[in-house]
């Protein structure tokens, strides 16, 4: 008996069949027997695969129908590739996960890495089908690829092997996972990423190197790995969670989370799926052409990435129909969201009338903005770390003024974004007391004027450019802040407002003793939080509130997380490698501290962005809009979530990362810098809860002086290091 019923899902375009299909069903029957996958033994004393079982699933049908346009010998190609990565997986599930042998599972994956050979690398001797399969296809594939894509297929491929050691983890624990956990995890296990990357290949289309790490191609990218995914949730469900034990499920992550019935979750988890879709679509034609422009990209380069991401809309539209018929799958219920015939080459006569996508598309249009939504309760949030606060904190309290009168923050000619008495209110040295308890005054200045700087920024676009719906001039704007932070001591042009005035001046005191590697990765994290801050202004001027899991991504960036992070990695110097930090250990414990920072600023600054600013870039408020619940539940919500990633930052930090400082045979004084790198995560999230707590900023009644600002007294003040000597104050000096 099914657990649900099979929701209407979104099929915006038909699904196509490659005539090739007989000739690769053949051939990948004949393959897998070759390798030895149709008589490998499982633990239970029974195979692993038949040739009954392999018929059955039929991935020729899947790669026939997800690259409907490549020739007979590209399609056998591919097709081998699928055998192999789903032999992978029922391999190690009968292998590792059913008898929960964690140790004989990293000396398989460890092994099995070893057949992904570099240029002039010789593979060891296979022992097994899984091993065979890959020395085979990589020297197949591998030849006929650049470096660049051989570079980025290693990651994909690497990931969905090794990461499979979390869920099993996950197994061993009972645990299930938070949904924004899942959606990133699911990613790095679930092989999507690494069909993008035979995308290309089938397609006979690289994307060109210069432009794959954009954020478009990037997102195009994660909006497939996500779709597929879900998808896949929803027609595994039945098989994983009910008949093989496995909690690695989006279903079954929202029904836990969310407490609610499997129907429910199956609803909600295909919700996604939609909005992840529509995502896509709007990145592919609203972004992709500007990225064109951007970089001047020759229209044969055009040619490709239009190929290449037409392949990833054919592998959408073929992976429903393939599901929706493999014995492999539950496949019971409406299924493609329509009436009509069925049987091979009737796909484009049943397209979905597309009701679902209708409903998440009215989601995604903004309200009319300003609404009066009112002061927001707060429930108490999980916060198990102390609060420490520097002995320097009076002194920054009387310097943090003098800096951002002199960078021209309070001067009217720049928007009257700030005026004296609303910057001290504030109160950025605060903050900066506590995430930098043990600063010194130089080094607590430095801290509390980034924070300054960076929520200045983050006050300015929204009013300056957001207000009249103009992304070019906020991407100009943006662009032009890149020319004062030179790498090279390169000229630096005048500052034309406070933003470059200001980052001029930090570029100055913190680039300075940076080696050309960290000053150049320290730029890059700066340029991402003010890309992200076009990216708000882009959707202002669509009117539209971002995808949920956009959203929560680009938090990070547009709460400068990266900018945090690399401050603090400055402190590191070169005790621990870039590499290590792509770790899977590291990159969840800097994400959910990332998360419940921006989310604590979301809870509380609620009735200030929405109802006082206009704003749409709220957590609560996607929640409402994406739920369709009202801003008390999606509050709720939003406070789980917070409180979730807390407790994941917790495991990761007591248990994930000394475990991983074990397996990466790390030394002493790298494995003391990561506890020290973690333990400053930890009064960062602290500080940050406790300045929310604390400050003005955020307050109903500051809110409504804010609006009625008192009239400006002016002054004569030192001219600092640039704009005219004439400022302007509110007389709360």
């Amino acid at each position: 008996m099914q657990a649900f019923t099979l929701p209407e899902f979104y099929v915006p375009h038909p699904a196509r069949i490659n005539p090739h299909l007989e000739a690769a069903r053949a051939h990948s029957m004949a393959w897998a027997r070759k390798m030895g996958m149709l008589d490998s033994p499982a633990p239970s004393g029974d195979v692993v695969w038949t040739e009954q079982a392999l018929a059955k699933m039929d991935y020729a049908l899947l790669c026939a129908h997800t690259h409907p346009d490549c020739d007979g010998p590209s399609l056998d190609l591919v097709t081998d590739w699928y055998v192999w990565v789903f032999f992978f997986d029922d391999d190690f599930l009968a292998q590792f996960k059913y008898t929960r042998n964690t140790e004989g599972a990293k000396a398989y994956l460890d092994r099995l890495e070893l057949f992904m050979t570099g240029p002039g690398e010789t593979p060891p001797e296979p022992e097994n089908p899984a091993e065979a399969g890959l020395k085979d296809l990589w020297a197949r594939t591998i030849p006929s690829m650049t470096e660049a894509w051989r570079r980025r297929f290693v990651t994909s491929t690497h990931n969905l092997m090794v990461e499979s050691l979390w869920e099993l983890d996950n197994i061993d624990r009972g645990r299930i996972a938070n949904p924004i956990e899942y959606i990133q995890m699911r990613r790095r296990v679930g092989g999507a990423p690494w069909s993008a990357n035979l995308i290309e290949y089938a397609v006979g289309a690289e994307v060109p190197d210069k432009v794959a790490a954009t954020r478009p191609l990037e997102v195009l990218r994660d909006t497939f790995a996500d779709a597929v995914h879900l998808r896949n949730d929803l027609f595994s469900y039945q098989r994983e969670v009910r008949e093989e034990g496995e909690n690695s499920n989006a279903v079954l992550v929202f029904e836990k989370f969310l407490d609610c019935s499997t129907q429910e979750a199956a609803e909600l988890t295909n919700d996604l799926l939609t909005s992840r879709l529509q995502q896509f679509e709007n990145t592919a034609l609203v972004e992709m052409p500007a990225l064109l422009a951007e970089h001047d990209v020759p229209l044969p380069e055009q040619i490709r990435i239009g190929l290449y991401v037409k392949g990833l809309q054919d592998w959408q539209s073929g992976g429903h129909e393939w599901h929706a018929k493999s014995s492999r799958y539950m496949n019971e219920g409406p299924v493609s969201g329509a009436n009509g015939p069925t049987g091979l080459g009737t796909e484009s006569l049943r397209l979905s009338p597309n009701r679902l996508g209708l409903v998440q598309r009215t989601r995604q249009q903004a309200p009319a903005p300003f609404a009066p939504v009112g002061h927001l309760p707060l429930p108490e949030f999980r916060m198990p770390y102390p609060i420490c606060t520097s002995p320097h904190l009076a002194a920054a309290r009387e310097y943090a003024p003098t800096w951002a009168r002199a960078m021209g923050m309070f001067d009217p000619a720049h928007g009257a974004v700030w005026d004296e008495r609303r910057f001290r209110g504030f109160d950025f040295p605060h903050c900066a007391a506590m995430i930098h308890a043990d600063a010194d005054f130089e080094r607590l200045k430095l801290s509390s004027d980034w924070l300054a700087w960076g929520t200045y920024g983050d006050d300015y676009f929204p009013l300056i450019f957001g207000m009249r719906r103009d992304p070019v001039a906020a991407k100009l704007c943006s662009d032009r802040l890149s020319l004062f932070m030179p790498l090279d001591g390169e000229p630096v042009p005048g500052p034309t407002n406070p933003v470059e005035l200001g980052l001029a001046d930090l570029w100055n005191r913190t680039a300075g003793p940076l080696s050309p590697a960290a000053r150049a990765e320290f730029r890059r994290a700066v340029e991402s939080m003010t890309a992200s801050w076009v990216w708000e202004v882009a959707n202002q001027a669509q009117n539209r509130i971002p995808d949920p899991v956009d959203y929560v991504e680009m938090r990070r960036r547009t709460f400068g997380s990266d900018l945090t992070k690399s401050l603090a990695l400055l402190e590191l110097g070169d005790v621990v490698t870039p590499e290590i930090f792509q770790n899977r250990i590291l990159h969840e414990l800097d994400t959910a501290a990332q998360d419940y920072a921006a989310f604590t600023n979301d809870l509380f600054s609620y009735q200030k962005e929405i109802e006082y600013e206009g704003e749409v870039h709220n957590l609560v408020h996607v929640v409402e809009r994406f739920l369709d619940v009202d801003r008390f539940q999606a509050r709720d919500y939003a406070a789980k979530l917070m409180n979730a990633r807390m407790e994941q930052f917790e495991q990761l930090a007591d248990e994930g990362l000394p475990r991983m400082c074990d397996d990466l045979g790390l030394d002493d004084e790298a494995r003391a810098a990561l506890i020290g790198y973690a333990d400053y995560m930890k009064y960062w999230m602290s500080g940050i809860l406790e300045w929310h707590r604390k400050c003005v900023r955020y307050m109903p009644h500051e809110l409504e002086r804010a609006r009625t600002p008192e009239p400006p007294v002016f002054s004569l003040e030192p001219s600092g290091i640039g704009l005219s000597a004439w400022r302007i104050g509110s007389g709360a000096h």
